[in-house]
């Protein structure tokens, strides 16, 4: 690809005299930069920087999505052993009770399958966005050599 090409050949010091790579032209002892030098290597530290606190970020709310039903599972565990000694003493039916350990398991599969669905609904997303994303890219790359051929036609030396 034509702009690959560039970007290698200009990292490796072989356009220095190119007349149309002003960012590797030196006058006066200084080297001069192009717009397209500032805004790649600004826009490449600002998203560096952002992807580097992707795993800091997605720790801090795992550990509080943590805390948070820790906290929950805590609760009905105090519950369980204040309350224990009171209902037992109330000598509920034990069919009426079995009714409701059944009602609550047909719920906490329910809610399983909720989670394993959302769960699944979520990685299809994900990658459905990452085959977008390399879709557009690889467009935006036939765009941007196309381009780039364009451009190197008009630098290029008229023939007499």
């Amino acid at each position: 690809m034509a702009t690959e090409t560039l970007v290698k050949k200009a990292k490796e010091g072989a356009l220095e005299d190119n007349p149309t790579n002003n960012s590797l032209k030196k006058s006066n002892n200084q080297v001069k930069i192009s717009i397209c030098d500032v805004m790649k290597d600004n826009t490449s530290k600002r998203i560096k920087k952002l992807e580097s606190q992707i795993p800091s970020y997605f720790q801090e709310y795992s550990d509080l999505y943590t805390e948070y039903l820790h906290m929950f599972d805590d609760l009905f565990g105090t519950c369980y052993i204040a309350e224990k000694d009171f209902f037992d003493k109330l000598g509920l039916d034990q069919e009426t009770l079995k009714t409701f350990d059944n009602y609550s398991k047909t719920l906490t599969n329910f809610y399983s399958s909720q989670v394993d669905m959302s769960t699944n609904f979520l990685r299809e997303y994900v990658k459905m966005r990452k085959s977008a994303i390399k879709s557009y890219d690889k467009n935006l790359h036939v765009m941007i050599d196309s381009y780039a051929k364009t451009l190197s036609q008009f630098n290029s030396k008229p023939e007499k």
